[in-house]
This record gives structure tokens, sequence and C-alpha cells, in this order.
């Protein structure tokens, strides 16, 4: 399916893109809200600016994606390749990453407000600036990320992933609501 397919059926109600293949599609700027792309073939597509608030890319293959300035707020992204894809400033505000893999990803100033990132693969990634408040990193892997400047207020933590890089960032305990505690 090409990208101009792809938005013809948007238009016309179709929600449903199960498996989609739209590897390196241009949907720049384009609204897909509430669409399923469950197992779809995403890499290396141009996503920058999209709003695609709401949708299902569970499973989906974003793998060098540029998601840059989306909108993924309330989205459904569990077990989501986004290996060395670009977030840069993307809104993922209450969204779900829940194993999702973000190796080497960028999410430098990226909104990850309460967004469920429990059991998420981010070794290597760059979170600088990030915004992690609230959200939940129970099971993470942040080794060899790049932290400098994220916000984890009141951010779910166990002591597993304090070790290592988070540690010597010298993430301040009243920061972090560690789970298990009150």
């Amino acid at each position: 399916m090409d990208a101009n397919k792809l938005l013809e059926l948007y238009a016309i109600g179709e929600r449903e893109f199960f498996r989609a293949n739209l590897h390196q599609a241009n949907l720049y700027a384009v609204d897909l809200s509430g669409a399923n792309f469950t197992e779809a073939d995403l890499s290396g597509a141009n996503l920058s600016q999209a709003n695609l608030i709401g949708c299902n890319l569970s499973r989906a293959n974003l793998t060098d994606a540029d998601l840059s300035g989306a909108n993924l707020s309330d989205a459904n992204l569990s077990e989501v390749n986004l290996i060395g894809a670009d977030l840069i400033r993307a809104n993922l505000k209450d969204s779900n990453l829940n194993r999702a893999d973000l190796r080497t990803a960028t999410l430098i100033l990226a909104n990850l407000f309460h967004a469920n990132l429990s059991e998420a693969e981010m070794s290597g990634a760059d979170l600088s600036g990030a915004n992690l408040k609230q959200a939940n990193l129970i099971g993470s892997n942040v080794i060899e990320a790049e932290l400098k400047g994220a916000d984890f207020l009141e951010a779910m933590i166990t002591e597993q992933e304090i070790t290592g890089r988070v540690l010597r960032l010298s993430i301040s305990h009243r920061w972090i609501t560690w789970a298990g505690c009150h």
C-alpha cells in the first residue's frame, strides 16, 4: 500500500490497516488519529508532525522512522520496534510503550508524561530534556541512555532501573515514586 492509497482509504472512514506495508512512506503532517496499524511496517517512514492520537501501533515496525513532532498521545505502542527512530519533541503523553524497543532512538525533549514504559528497552536512547513526569519505568532498561536534563518527577521506578547510568546522574529520591513504597 502506498501513502496515497492509505490517505484515500482513511478519508472515506477506513481505520483498519493491520499489517499494512508502508515502508518509507511519506506521511508528513497527516492526520491518522484513531487508526489501527497493528503489526504494520512503517520502517523508515516520514511521520514527522503527524497526528497519531489514539492510534494502535502495537507490534508495528517503526525502525528508523521520523516521528519528530508527531502527536502520539494516548497511542498504543506496546511491543513496537522504534530502534533508531527520531522522536524529537514527539508528544507521547499517556501512551502505552510497554515492552517497546527504543534502542538508540532519539527522544530529545519528548513529552512522555504519564507514559507506560514498563519493560521498555531504552539502552543507547537519547532522552535529553525529556518529560518523564509520572511515567512508569518499572522493569525498563535505561543503561547507557542519555538522560541529561530529563524530568523524572513522580516517575515510578525501582532500584534496578537506577543502577548504573541513572544513579550516576544523581536523581533525587524526592523526584521518584519507588515501586512498592508509599
